[in-house]
This record gives structure tokens, sequence and C-alpha cells, in this order.
């Protein structure tokens, strides 16, 4: 069931979704090599706490941790660890908060640099898939249109492969709604969009196969052939002409950019 949002729900996911803008941005002033994906786990957790909110992934179908954080190989649902970052990692961070009976949702790549140029371009393309998807979540269009734009500039463009198992999603009073909003496919099928529909757009893109395999952990999820992903999400409200983004990267981009640590082009 697909579920269309009043205005005023709109308004309340927007500002769970710029609650775990503000937290990821947090995490970048930290993110440097020594430090530990639990330790940031833990910051995130603080922060969200101390802003009057709920992780929303912790203790989610049994996930026992605030945030999913994937290093390198790691495409999604990574679980923070006392591992120390090293140079040339990739680092996906995915957040999700509850607040005021809400979700938000969306998820960052960072590296640390050195980066090499393939994994640079890794980042580069999968950021700007997302915002390909975003500029097809109008009302009118299908769930299609957005799979088919990331597709096309991910696969067809660039030699990259697009996960098929993991999706995007509706989000709303639950984490997870329909529909689910796949990052390849075809254009003019699935749900037609309607005004109000929220989305979480998340292309998670790998620099070789698009083939992934799952740890003994039963969560996270690795690239098939040990190549490095990305992974890059928006919450997006579906509006007639052109689409609002409910999360904001602009305050992670300016805390990326201020850290010597890590890679930035933006």
């Amino acid at each position: 069931m697909i579920r269309i949002k009043t205005n005023a729900e709109v308004e309340l996911i927007r500002e769970s979704a710029l609650l775990v803008s503000r937290t990821i941005a947090e995490l970048a002033t930290l993110l440097r090599p020594g430090i530990s994906t639990h330790a940031l786990d833990l910051r995130a957790e603080e922060f969200i706490h101390d802003h009057q909110a709920i992780p929303s992934f912790k203790n989610y179908r049994g996930y026992p941790y605030a945030t999913c954080i994937s290093v390198n190989d790691a495409v999604v649902h990574g679980f923070p660890t006392r591992n120390e970052l090293r140079e040339g990692d990739l680092v996906s961070i995915d957040v999700g908060v509850y607040k005021n009976g809400f979700h938000g949702d969306s998820a960052y790549t960072f590296g640390l640099m050195p980066i090499v140029q393939e994994h640079q371009l890794l980042m580069r393309v999968t950021r700007e898939s997302l915002y390909l998807g975003v500029e097809k979540a109008v009302a009118g269009n299908r769930v299609g249109d957005i799979s088919n734009a990331i597709q096309e500039f991910t696969e067809r463009k660039h030699p990259f492969g697009v996960v098929r198992e993991l999706v995007g999603h509706g989000v709303g009073k639950q984490l997870h709604e329909d529909p689910q909003i796949p990052n390849y496919g075809k254009k003019g099928t699935g749900p037609k969009l309607r005004e109000n529909m929220v989305l979480a757009i998340e292309p998670m893109i790998n620099v070789g196969t698009k083939d992934v395999i799952y740890d003994a952990d039963g969560w996270t999820v690795r690239t098939k052939d040990g190549k490095f992903s990305a992974h890059y999400e928006h919450n997006v409200c579906v509006k007639k002409g052109k689409p609002d983004i409910l999360s904001n990267f602009e305050p992670i981009s300016a805390n990326e950019s201020a850290n010597a640590h890590l890679f930035s082009d933006y």
C-alpha cells in the first residue's frame, strides 16, 4: 500500500530527514585514519538522542546498531566495528532517525585521502546518478523512470555495476514503505508517482560486478568480486514539475571539504 502524505506529514518527515543530514555532517568532522566505525556509531547515537529523536535502525528487525557503516567492498548494512579506518578507505554512512512519529533515512559515502582515481569516479558517478533519479520523482512519472535514469548513467555511460538485490523505498511512519525503488529498470514501468509520495532514493553502485554476497552476520552486504562500492541516499517528496528534496547534503559537503582527511570535489 502506497501512502500519500499530507503537507503537515511531509514537514515532519523533512524534520527527521534534516536531522539525519546533520548527524552525518557531525560524523564528517570526525572521520580520519585511525578512528573506528564503532566510535562513529556511538557519536551518531548520542547526537540523535541529544536532538530528542531515536535511531531508526537500532533494533530494527534485530539490527544492533544506530548506524550502518559500510567500508570498501561492503555495499550496505555494515556493522560498526573497532577496526581502525585507513587511508584510501571508502566509508558509506547510512543513518535513520525517528522523530515526531516519522522516519528520515539518508546515506553518504566518504573517501579517506588519498583516494585512487577509479574510486573518485565511483563516488562522483554514484552521487550524480542519485540526482538524475531524483529529477524523475515528479507526479505523473513512474518508478521505472527513476530506476532507468540511474541505470542508464551508471551502467551504460560508465563501467560500473548497479546492485539488483537492494532497492530504495517509500518512507514515512514506517522506515520502509511501498513502493520499492530499484536502481535499474525500464522507463514508463512500475507504480505511477503521485504528489506527496515520499521516497528514499538510494543508488548502490559497485566498481565491478553488480553481484553481491552476505556476511555471516546476516546483514553486511559485500560485492562478490571484492571491489569497492558507493552509496548515496536522499529523501524526496514527489511534486508536480519539480521534486522536493527533504534531506540536505550541503552541511555534509561543507564539513567534508573542511576535513583535510576527506576527498571532496563539491
